[in-house]
């Protein structure tokens, strides 16, 4: 999959989960790693294991302007972003659309899709004066189907995938290569609280069910790759066996 070293890799909700996962996988090839969430003791413990590479800032990346200085701070501890994995996401409260609190299903949105345009504004102008970098969302099947409870999350995720491929149809012609990963389900605390809401089908799966969280892990890596490059503007299913066969995970 080649080396990521000397590569600056920022990473939103890095304090568990996907985030967690992927900040040691990138790590472990070689990358810098800017850890980002709001569970500010999380990172930083995450961030002294890693060692030197890594740098944890603090950040909701629902406010562009703590994003932005997260960019900032990664531009000095490392010399800039040179690839961007929006991964910070929640799903609660879940909660039927009749029943949902107003304000609750708006912090979401601010979240899980206003986040997501907060990290790519902010990498975006750096990128595109240095030539190129690559930005990675996280989606979801949820995306693209509806599910009782989760009208904040599908709508959300929704929108995200919509940013990636405006993203690609910008700037692609600057070096920008922007692409989605739905993973599936993943062993995460996410599953949990869908797990414990007993709403839809999702919540009635087994735990065995889901992949672990370094999956997705290598695959986002795997997506660094040139390997990956026929995908820039689309997004990528780890459903998808072929995709896990090139990604190199089992069956």
């Amino acid at each position: 999959m080649g080396t990521m070293d000397g590569k600056c890799v920022m990473i939103t909700g890095a304090s568990r989960g996907i985030g967690e996962a992927a900040a040691r996988t990138f790590a472990g090839a070689g990358a810098n790693v800017v850890l980002m969430a709001r569970t500010r003791d999380a990172i930083a413990d995450l961030a002294g294991e890693i060692g030197p590479k890594a740098l944890a800032v603090p950040c909701d990346v629902s406010r562009f302007w703590e994003v932005q200085a997260a960019v900032e701070a990664a531009g000095e501890a490392f010399g800039g972003v040179d690839v961007l994995i929006n991964n910070a996401g929640v799903i609660e409260p879940i909660s039927l659309l009749a029943a949902s609190d107003p304000d609750e299903w708006g912090h979401v949105i601010d979240i899980n899709l206003k986040g997501v345009f907060n990290g790519m504004r902010a990498v975006l102008p750096g990128m595109i004066a240095r030539g190129g970098g690559t930005v990675l969302t996280i989606s979801s099947g949820a995306a693209h189907n509806a599910l009782e409870g989760w009208s904040h999350y599908c709508t959300s995720k929704a929108g995200a995938a919509m940013l990636t491929m405006c993203l690609h149809k910008e700037n692609a012609e600057h070096g920008i290569r922007a692409m989605g990963l739905s993973p599936g389900t993943v062993a995460t605390e996410m599953q949990r609280e869908i797990k414990a809401s007993g709403i839809n089908p999702v919540s009635e799966l087994e735990w065995t069910d889901h992949i672990p969280a370094d999956w997705p892990a290598k695959a986002l890596l795997w997506m660094c790759s040139d390997d990956a490059a026929e995908f820039a503007g689309q997004e990528i299913s780890l459903r998808d066996e072929g995709i896990r066969a090139r990604v190199g995970l089992a069956a």
